[in-house]
Protein backbone atom coordinates (compact mmCIF):
# COMPACT_ATOMS: atom_id res chain seq x y z
CA UNK A 1 0.00 0.00 0.00
CA UNK A 2 2.40 2.03 1.21
CA UNK A 3 4.46 1.77 -1.99
CA UNK A 4 1.78 2.58 -4.17
CA UNK A 5 1.19 5.81 -2.24
CA UNK A 6 4.72 6.55 -2.66
CA UNK A 7 4.69 5.77 -6.76
CA UNK A 8 1.55 8.04 -7.03
CA UNK A 9 2.98 10.92 -5.00
CA UNK A 10 6.53 10.87 -6.84
CA UNK A 11 4.35 10.97 -10.69
CA UNK A 12 2.28 13.85 -8.98
CA UNK A 13 5.33 15.93 -8.18
CA UNK A 14 7.11 14.69 -11.58
CA UNK A 15 3.85 15.92 -13.19
CA UNK A 16 3.90 19.46 -11.17
CA UNK A 17 7.91 19.73 -11.81
CA UNK A 18 7.61 18.51 -15.94
CA UNK A 19 4.34 21.20 -16.39
CA UNK A 20 6.49 23.99 -14.40
CA UNK A 21 9.31 23.62 -17.08
CA UNK A 22 7.03 23.36 -19.63
CA UNK A 23 5.51 26.70 -18.11
CA UNK A 24 8.54 28.18 -17.89
CA UNK A 25 9.88 27.30 -21.54
CA UNK A 26 6.48 28.35 -23.23
CA UNK A 27 6.65 31.73 -21.50
CA UNK A 28 10.38 32.00 -22.78
CA UNK A 29 9.45 30.74 -26.55
CA UNK A 30 6.20 33.24 -26.21
CA UNK A 31 8.57 36.07 -25.31
CA UNK A 32 11.43 37.69 -26.35
CA UNK A 33 13.23 36.16 -23.05
CA UNK A 34 14.18 33.09 -24.57
CA UNK A 35 15.51 34.31 -27.66
CA UNK A 36 18.11 36.91 -27.25
CA UNK A 37 18.97 38.76 -30.74
CA UNK A 38 22.56 39.07 -30.90
CA UNK A 39 23.09 40.45 -34.67
CA UNK A 40 21.24 38.43 -37.41
CA UNK A 41 21.29 35.26 -34.58
CA UNK A 42 19.70 34.63 -31.61
CA UNK A 43 21.41 33.54 -28.27
CA UNK A 44 19.24 31.32 -25.92
CA UNK A 45 18.15 30.36 -22.56
CA UNK A 46 15.34 28.03 -23.76
CA UNK A 47 17.69 25.04 -22.91
CA UNK A 48 17.99 26.05 -18.81
CA UNK A 49 14.41 24.08 -18.16
CA UNK A 50 15.66 21.18 -20.46
CA UNK A 51 18.78 20.91 -18.21
CA UNK A 52 16.71 21.86 -14.95
CA UNK A 53 14.35 18.86 -16.02
CA UNK A 54 17.06 16.16 -17.05
CA UNK A 55 19.15 16.52 -13.29
CA UNK A 56 15.50 16.86 -11.74
CA UNK A 57 13.35 14.11 -13.16
CA UNK A 58 15.36 12.21 -15.72
CA UNK A 59 15.60 12.09 -19.75
CA UNK A 60 11.95 11.49 -20.69
CA UNK A 61 11.06 14.82 -19.12
CA UNK A 62 14.04 16.35 -19.91
CA UNK A 63 13.52 15.03 -24.30
CA UNK A 64 9.75 16.32 -23.78
CA UNK A 65 10.83 19.98 -22.58
CA UNK A 66 13.51 20.03 -25.46
CA UNK A 67 10.79 18.93 -27.80
CA UNK A 68 8.99 21.79 -26.78
CA UNK A 69 12.18 24.61 -26.96
CA UNK A 70 12.73 22.64 -30.29
CA UNK A 71 9.08 23.32 -31.85
CA UNK A 72 9.25 27.07 -30.81
CA UNK A 73 12.51 27.45 -32.68
CA UNK A 74 10.25 26.14 -35.65
CA UNK A 75 7.60 28.73 -34.79
CA UNK A 76 9.94 31.65 -34.16
CA UNK A 77 11.52 31.26 -37.84
CA UNK A 78 8.22 31.60 -39.19
CA UNK A 79 6.87 34.44 -36.78
CA UNK A 80 9.61 36.53 -36.33
CA UNK A 81 12.17 35.46 -39.01
CA UNK A 82 15.96 36.83 -39.54
CA UNK A 83 17.64 36.60 -42.40
CA UNK A 84 19.08 32.83 -41.31
CA UNK A 85 15.51 31.25 -39.95
CA UNK A 86 15.28 29.52 -42.77
CA UNK A 87 17.72 26.87 -40.95
CA UNK A 88 15.37 26.61 -38.20
CA UNK A 89 12.28 24.63 -40.77
CA UNK A 90 14.00 22.35 -40.51
CA UNK A 91 13.34 19.63 -37.64
CA UNK A 92 17.17 18.33 -37.48
CA UNK A 93 18.53 21.80 -37.13
CA UNK A 94 15.48 23.05 -34.72
CA UNK A 95 14.48 19.76 -32.79
CA UNK A 96 16.71 17.10 -32.93
CA UNK A 97 19.74 18.81 -30.88
CA UNK A 98 16.89 20.20 -28.24
CA UNK A 99 15.73 16.82 -28.10
CA UNK A 100 19.29 15.70 -27.48
CA UNK A 101 19.97 18.36 -24.87
CA UNK A 102 18.32 16.59 -21.95
CA UNK A 103 19.87 12.93 -22.83
CA UNK A 104 23.30 14.82 -22.39
CA UNK A 105 22.44 17.08 -19.26
CA UNK A 106 20.84 13.42 -17.54
CA UNK A 107 24.01 11.44 -18.25
CA UNK A 108 26.30 13.56 -17.21
CA UNK A 109 24.24 14.53 -14.01
CA UNK A 110 24.17 10.59 -13.32
CA UNK A 111 28.17 10.49 -14.27
CA UNK A 112 29.80 13.20 -12.35
CA UNK A 113 26.90 14.14 -9.73
CA UNK A 114 27.28 17.99 -11.16
CA UNK A 115 24.79 20.30 -11.94
CA UNK A 116 27.43 22.75 -13.48
CA UNK A 117 28.69 20.18 -15.47
CA UNK A 118 25.74 18.81 -16.85
CA UNK A 119 24.90 23.05 -17.54
CA UNK A 120 27.90 22.90 -19.77
CA UNK A 121 27.48 19.42 -21.29
CA UNK A 122 23.54 20.44 -22.17
CA UNK A 123 24.60 24.00 -23.00
CA UNK A 124 27.41 22.49 -25.17
CA UNK A 125 25.07 19.96 -26.93
CA UNK A 126 22.66 23.01 -27.92
CA UNK A 127 25.36 24.80 -29.53
CA UNK A 128 27.50 22.20 -31.32
CA UNK A 129 24.32 20.21 -32.09
CA UNK A 130 22.42 23.62 -34.14
CA UNK A 131 25.53 25.02 -35.41
CA UNK A 132 26.98 21.23 -36.20
CA UNK A 133 23.54 20.80 -38.32
CA UNK A 134 23.41 24.44 -39.74
CA UNK A 135 26.89 23.76 -41.38
CA UNK A 136 26.56 20.39 -42.22
CA UNK A 137 22.90 20.87 -44.37
CA UNK A 138 23.11 24.80 -44.84
CA UNK A 139 26.74 25.97 -44.41
CA UNK A 140 27.34 27.90 -47.29
CA UNK A 141 24.01 28.89 -47.54
CA UNK A 142 23.80 30.40 -44.12
CA UNK A 143 27.31 32.28 -45.15
CA UNK A 144 25.96 33.54 -48.21
CA UNK A 145 22.58 34.51 -46.19
CA UNK A 146 25.02 36.45 -43.56
CA UNK A 147 26.84 38.67 -46.49
CA UNK A 148 30.17 36.33 -45.73
CA UNK A 149 32.34 34.42 -47.98
CA UNK A 150 30.38 30.82 -48.88
CA UNK A 151 34.16 29.17 -48.60
CA UNK A 152 34.34 30.71 -45.28
CA UNK A 153 31.15 29.22 -43.36
CA UNK A 154 32.98 27.32 -41.22
CA UNK A 155 35.04 29.84 -39.45
CA UNK A 156 31.30 32.27 -39.39
CA UNK A 157 29.72 29.23 -37.74
CA UNK A 158 32.70 29.00 -35.21
CA UNK A 159 32.30 32.81 -34.61
CA UNK A 160 28.77 32.36 -33.83
CA UNK A 161 29.59 29.11 -31.86
CA UNK A 162 32.05 31.03 -29.77
CA UNK A 163 30.00 34.48 -29.33
CA UNK A 164 26.91 32.93 -28.28
CA UNK A 165 28.30 29.23 -26.74
CA UNK A 166 30.30 31.30 -23.79
CA UNK A 167 27.89 33.54 -22.37
CA UNK A 168 25.45 30.54 -22.55
CA UNK A 169 27.71 28.23 -20.95
CA UNK A 170 28.20 30.99 -17.95
CA UNK A 171 24.79 31.50 -17.57
CA UNK A 172 23.94 28.00 -17.80
CA UNK A 173 25.95 26.94 -15.07
CA UNK A 174 24.98 29.79 -12.80
CA UNK A 175 21.56 29.26 -13.21
CA UNK A 176 20.77 25.66 -13.40
CA UNK A 177 23.10 25.25 -10.48
CA UNK A 178 20.95 27.79 -8.42
CA UNK A 179 17.83 26.21 -9.47
CA UNK A 180 18.90 22.99 -8.89
CA UNK A 181 19.97 23.45 -5.74
CA UNK A 182 16.68 25.62 -4.55
CA UNK A 183 14.79 22.35 -5.97
CA UNK A 184 16.66 19.64 -3.76
CA UNK A 185 16.05 21.78 -1.10
CA UNK A 186 12.20 22.13 -1.77
CA UNK A 187 12.28 17.84 -2.54
CA UNK A 188 13.67 17.64 1.05
CA UNK A 189 11.33 19.43 2.63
Amino acid sequence: MYSERAKSVMSVRKLVITGMLAGVSILLGSTPLGFIPIGPTRATIMHLPVIIGAIMEGPVVAVGIGLIFGIFSMIRAVMAPTIVSFVFLNPLVAVLPRVLIGITAYYTYKLTKSAAASAVVGTLTNTIGVLGMIYVLYGAQYAAAMGQDQSKAAALILGIATTNGIPEVIVAVVVVTAVVSALKRIKKV
